[in-house]
């Protein structure tokens, strides 16, 4: 068995942990190459100690020198580098295979598009990847030739749920109708409306079923996280946006569904845990244990399925808008975003006004081609820059 060479961009985040978890149970199977974090010094030098990668990366050169002694007092020669282009070196230097795009926000594009470049075997746990520059990136894995395997629960329930030959070519001879993503609806999905107001960053980071990031837990509050999952199944799957449906799911237990045009429908479930796409990925076409509990149906008493009330999650609206509109329209909406929760976990921006500040934003940005890597970086800055003036406004 060929041990596969895995980089890790993100590797202190949860996507990243729970990526360490399964590779620690499968040692025979794979070795970690590359390790990326962005300020978090003392959990990835955890890491290295433990998985001794080739190359280990963080986000500026002070943290870079305090991992450097930290290893340099346990003797251990990973190479230190930092910054931006060092996330590129990463994938491109360490003797990776596969690699782990786990790096939440828009730093993990250029690493991204760089791995698909390379011939990687690429799991996308990136939205942004898909979300700013779905075009090229797709056309960045068909030059380089490597797999593309998607880790969201959501888009690789999908990709169980189809045929293998779907994956190569989409083709509508399959009888592939819809594709069905579900969504938790979040803590929020029977709140009041009138209730929303007032919720604190600590309200909207207790997701009830998953445990993930601050930003990614206000995205599923909001269910902007869903809408930018709808344009990743866009361009993952080639089905026109009016084929890709959401829905409420509070169980979290059925993680998609792809419905065919002879009436079947074919779902996948599964515990809520992020270690069983993980290992589908690190593993595939093979399965492998992933440490996760078997699901037991005849402990659920129910499954149930919603139409999103989207008065309650404008932010999915707006998402289905972006995607429709396309070019740089999802790059504003991703940047914007980010921009908008960012103000409210650290700086009191009121919750409601999330898809207010999104919503002013992609009125006042035109909408261009996304034909290269640098003007989709150019919009992303300058709806940054208009975001946060907006959000000034807003506070004054």
């Amino acid at each position: 068995m060929t041990i596969k060479q895995v980089a890790i961009l993100g590797s202190t985040g949860s996507i990243g942990v729970n990526t360490l978890d399964v590779i620690r149970a499968h040692p025979e199977r794979f070795k970690v190459v590359a390790l990326t974090a962005s300020k978090q010094v003392d959990r990835l030098a955890q890491q290295c100690a433990e998985f001794k990668p080739a190359i280990a990366v963080l986000a500026d050169a002070d943290g870079a020198a305090r991992l450097e002694k930290l290893l340099r007092d346990q003797n251990i020669n990973t190479q230190v580098l930092y910054g931006p282009q060092a996330l590129v070196t990463a994938v491109t230097d360490s003797g990776c295979d596969t690699v782990m795009a786990a790096i939440v926000g828009a730093a993990g594009l250029v690493p991204t598009l760089a791995a698909a470049k390379a011939g990687k075997r690429v799991l996308l746990a990136n939205k942004e990847a898909l979300v700013m520059s779905g075009n090229l990136f797709m056309q960045a894995m068909k030059q380089g030739g490597g797999e593309l395997l998607p880790i969201d629960s959501e888009h690789n329930a999908i990709f169980q749920c189809l045929p293998n030959q779907y994956t190569k070519a989409p083709s509508p001879g399959l009888g592939v109708e819809e594709l069905w993503l579900t969504a938790s609806g979040g803590p929020f999905r029977n709140t009041p409306l009138d209730q929303l107001g007032g919720i604190t960053p600590e309200q909207a980071c207790a997701h009830p079923n998953w445990v993930m990031g601050r930003k990614i837990s206000v995205d599923s509050a909001t269910m902007m996280n869903k809408g930018l999952e709808v344009i990743e199944a866009f361009w993952l799957f080639g089905l026109s946006l009016e084929k890709i449906k959401v829905f409420i799911h509070p169980q979290s237990v059925v993680h998609s569904m792809v419905r065919y045009r002879d009436g079947s429908v074919i779902a996948q479930l599964g515990q809520p845990d992020m270690r069983t796409p993980i290992a589908y990925g690190l593993a595939w076409p093979e399965r492998i244990d992933a440490g996760v509990a078997p699901l037991s149906l005849t402990q659920l008493a129910a499954l149930s399925f919603n139409e999103p009330d989207l008065a309650r999650f404008p932010c999915l609206s707006l998402a289905f808008a972006a995607a429709k509109v396309g070019g740089t329209a999802p790059t504003v909406l991703n940047a914007a975003n980010e921009i908008a929760v960012a103000a409210f976990l650290d700086e009191g921006m009121p919750y409601l006004q999330i898809p207010n500040v999104v919503e002013k934003t992609l009125s006042a940005i035109p909408v261009s081609n996304a034909d290269s890597i640098e003007s989709i970086l150019e919009i992303d800055a300058q709806a940054r820059t208009v975001t946060r003036d907006f959000i000034k406004t807003f506070n004054s």
